[in-house]
């Protein structure tokens, strides 16, 4: 839906992601929707293992959310050919798992986990990343802020959304 850019923020003097909407998403209404919508789920959480969402913005034609930049690499940049140890597996699992399960408290489901969407940073912190499939559960989710429109539909059926190998049996089905 977008591409990342690093960037300097000049009234704060730091660093951040600039994640732009690609024009032909821009232009259309519903996919536009779903773009703030993740920075809607995102910037309604809050710990140190997601990534934290700063603003969403638009200038002109373009639109963008600004976020926190993470110096480091892909999850899939850490995990060798053959396998990880289990010391390591464990210090990358468990608070991968920790902001899984935070998200979920808040009634969000990120729909897209997989290495490339998780960042290890240059300190060993993970954060999960790209909520762009995110769905927010209406009945945990309190707050008509980080709602999607009662009609507005995410996904459908014959939809296929996200990244196939990493899909669960019963969305692959």
């Amino acid at each position: 839906m977008g591409d990342v850019y690093l960037a300097q923020d000049t009234t704060l003097a730091r660093q951040v992601a600039l994640k732009m909407v690609r024009p032909d998403v821009a232009a259309d209404p519903e996919r536009r929707a779903r773009f703030e919508a993740e920075a809607r789920a995102v910037a309604a959480l809050n710990h140190p293992n997601i990534v934290t969402v700063h603003t969403i913005e638009r200038a002109g034609d373009a639109h963008f959310i600004t976020m926190e930049y993470i110096a480091g690499r892909p999850l899939s940049a850490e995990i060798p050919t053959a396998g990880l140890p289990i010391r390591r597996f464990l210090d990358l699992a468990l608070p991968l798992v920790e902001a899984v399960a935070a998200a979920h408290e808040q009634g969000v489901t990120h729909r897209d986990l997989k290495p490339d969407n998780v960042m290890v940073s240059a300190g060993g912190r993970v954060k999960v990343l790209d909520f762009g499939l995110a769905k927010l559960n209406p009945a945990l989710d309190d707050s008509a802020d980080t709602r999607l429109a009662p009609n507005h539909v995410i996904t459908g059926a014959g939809q296929i959304l996200g990244t196939v190998a990493y899909m669960s049996p019963e969305q692959a089905e």
